[in-house]
């Protein structure tokens, strides 16, 4: 069964209003989860009194209905193959919140690999392109930014945390809802891409103090005070 509970919290305001306006297109459990979704942000909609005693009946029946169907399929049919398990359960993805918990200690790059991979994964080629020169674009920016910023105020600790922000929020509130705001998906595990991290982590930070260590003492001195006092 969907979780469609999960699934409206991702939903703005103006989508959850049209389910309910238009509640004859859309399953009842669907509707009733945008009801329940509107009351927990204060906006209760004002058919839900009427509404929801049809949609709680209709979406008992279908509960059973679907029920019954699960039980009467054959044995046989529940080895599922990879294939008929993303077609029954939709595609393997990194969730949203896996995406921004990779983005606040990996920089948003990391996110925006996951996102890419899912974007890749239900081949929305279009929307990884935008993706890409979002974050060309965006790397650029954060170059002439930190220019302009490096001379007046050296290294500080609140560039991470500033720069990774707006990523973020495109991450979750432009491009998961256009691109999988509808779509039923499995979570993917997050400890290979972790891991990853980890090791990338690792030998980035064995290749600058190995870089630095071949600079003369003066480039290591002038590094030294650049760094934020503690």
């Amino acid at each position: 069964m969907e979780d469609y509970a999960a699934k409206m919290l991702l939903k703005t305001d103006a989508a959850l209003r049209e389910y309910v306006t238009s509640h004859v297109q859309y399953r009842e459990a669907a509707v009733l989860a945008a009801l329940d979704e509107l009351r927990r942000r204060g906006q209760p909609a004002p058919e839900e009194e009427a509404l929801r005693p049809g949609l709680e009946a209709a979406a008992a029946d279908q509960r059973r209905l679907d029920e019954a169907a699960e039980a009467a399929r054959p044995q046989i049919s529940r080895v599922a193959t990879p294939e008929a398990e993303e077609a029954e359960t939709g595609p393997a993805l990194y969730s949203p919140v896996t995406v921004v918990l990779f983005s606040v200690p990996f920089t948003f790059l990391a996110g925006g690999v996951l996102l890419g991979l899912n974007l890749w994964r239900i081949d929305r080629k279009r929307a990884l392109l935008g993706l890409v020169l979002f974050l060309v674009a965006y790397i650029f920016a954060i170059i002439k930014l930190l220019e302009w910023a490096l001379p007046i105020y050296g290294l500080n600790s609140w560039y991470g945390p500033l720069f990774n922000l707006p990523p973020i929020l495109a991450y979750v509130l432009w491009f998961w809802p256009r691109n999988f705001g509808s779509l039923s998906y499995r979570s993917r595990s997050w400890l290979p891409p972790l891991l990853v991290c980890f090791a990338l982590a690792y030998g980035a930070q064995r290749f600058n103090t190995y870089m630095l260590k071949q600079q003369p003492k003066e480039v290591q001195q002038q590094f030294e005070q650049m760094m934020p006092k503690e």
